[in-house]
């Protein structure tokens, strides 16, 4: 059973009151890892670091932070067993969805190394004589990055890869659900010779979250807040960041709609749609859990689903034949299954799956959704999906927008004209055409609307959000003044 320390500065420490707390594996039950539980004192410590490498760091020549992220990235992929290991006993995932985790979260270490020459500005022509104005950008400070569990290695490199190239020492607060594996993230980074305080891993009980979120938030250095994970969460992130006049970057819950058109390659949408609800058990915010179909394919679109279905297996992690591990939780398995019967109770069809075994839960697909079921607006976060039947493409739109979220999303047909113009009409911060709605690439601009936040991580738009755009002028010959 791995024990996890706090990283503050160059140190590997207990918290300040020796406290700790211990994360189950969701299969076995047993423990899977015991980890500091940090108080506000050792948030405050934690910052208290970030802070005073800041000033080395962000003066430190682009070459050598590109180095440095380079040399993390393969020291990442290096370790991906590690990860494997950690994630499935943590969070129940498979070998397949840890291994991706890894692969896209070294892609993002090599893509945030490749900006660091791109932190650009630019020259504003002025009106008065002799001035030279610029409009550059520069690190903001201290960034903190809290990170959720169903995409630990992703999400959690992404919520520090860009602030560490843009020249911001960066801490991050762990999810409670997988501190090791969070703290292997930082290890890699450190193993690289990234310099002490650089990057800080403030793990917590539970119970602590708000309190430690709180001195963190609080804390004068940090001048970035970056979260990811549920919409209610977000919600008291960003009330905390108002009180203290900070700057969050929220990317938040979602219930991606999938608008399946009457002119549509039915094998490649059934494909998408498989993968895009199932995939690490749906427990991605991008994940499929409406299918908003034309009746006039719906019958031969809804066959050939479920029959894909009934093919994908959920396991425990590693089993033969078990392409889906299983999910975070006891509770989460029941939750997703009630929400199955509700809509059962209410009309619906189940075509298949939703049987449950403790943790693992089979692939489900629900047919004839009505708005008056819970599953047709809460988000499931679970291996269910379902099937909304519609009569016009003005209806699927409708539809497809008729939620509070606004994150994935994605439309099939072959006439791509048409299917591009509804792509135009969804509410979402991202959208595929005849692509499945789970998608993710370091450099494109990725956050969400409505209920899924604000703000966008990667490539340039990532840029804007962990860096300061500062006003800076240079009078170049005697200037002129009223008295």
């Amino acid at each position: 059973m791995p024990d996890v320390k706090l990283l503050i500065g160059d140190r590997d420490c207990a918290a300040s009151d020796g406290r700790t707390f211990e994360r189950l594996d969701p299969v076995r039950g047993q423990v899977a890892t015991r980890a500091a539980a940090a108080s506000a004192a050792d948030a405050v410590a934690a910052a208290d670091a970030a802070a005073a490498a800041f000033p080395a760091w962000s003066t430190l020549a682009p070459k050598e932070r590109r180095a440095l992220l380079n040399r993390a990235a393969d020291v990442l992929a290096e370790r991906t067993p590690d990860f494997v290991k950690a994630m499935a006993a943590e969070t129940g995932a498979a070998p397949m969805w840890a291994a991706f985790n890894c692969q896209l979260a070294a892609g993002m270490l090599r893509e945030a190394a490749a900006l660091v020459t791109q932190i650009g500005g630019e020259v504003i022509p002025s009106d008065k004589p002799g001035l030279l104005a610029m409009g550059l950008r520069q690190p903001a400070g201290v960034v903190l990055g809290i990170a959720p569990w169903n995409a630990p290695v992703i999400l959690g490199t992404r919520a520090i890869a860009t602030p560490l190239a843009c020249g911001n020492t960066v801490v991050l607060k762990s999810s409670e659900i997988c501190p090791r594996t969070h703290w292997l993230i930082a290890d890699a980074l450190r193993s690289a010779g990234v310099p002490p305080g650089v990057i800080n891993v403030v793990s917590n009980a539970p119970a602590d979250a708000a309190t430690v979120v709180e001195a963190l938030i609080a804390h004068p250095a940090v001048r970035r807040v970056n979260f990811t994970g549920s919409t209610r969460v977000g919600r008291l992130v960003a009330q905390a960041c108002a009180r203290h006049l900070k700057r969050p970057l929220l990317e938040l819950g979602g219930k991606a709609p999938m608008v399946v058109l009457d002119d549509a390659d039915l094998n490649e949408a059934v494909a998408a749609a498989a993968f895009g609800a199932y995939m690490n058990q749906g427990q991605i915010c991008m994940s499929t859990e409406r299918l908003v179909v034309d009746e006039a394919i719906a019958d031969a679109f809804v066959e050939r689903l479920g029959r894909k279905a009934a093919t994908l297996r959920a396991g425990v992690p590693g089993t033969e034949g078990c392409v889906l591990g299983a999910m975070v939780g006891r509770e989460a398995a029941e939750r997703v299954r009630g929400l199955i019967d509700d809509a059962l109770a209410k009309g619906a069809t189940l075509v298949a799956g939703g049987e449950i075994e403790g943790t693992i839960m089979q692939p489900a697909l629900l047919d004839h959704v009505t708005p008056a079921m819970r599953i047709y607006r809460e988000e499931s976060f679970g291996p269910v999906v379902a099937v909304v039947r519609v009569r016009s493409v003005d209806e699927a739109v409708t539809v497809a927008n008729d939620n509070e979220y606004g994150l994935s999303s994605a439309v099939f047909g072959r006439d791509v004209n048409r299917a591009l113009a509804v792509a135009r009409r969804i509410d979402a911060g991202i959208c595929h055409v005849n692509s499945a709605t789970v998608q993710d690439e370091a450099q494109m601009p990725f956050g969400g609307m409505k209920g899924s936040g604000y703000g966008r991580f990667g490539g340039h738009a990532g840029i804007e959000e962990f860096t300061e755009l500062r006003w800076i002028t240079l009078q170049t010959s005697p200037a002129h003044y009223p008295f």
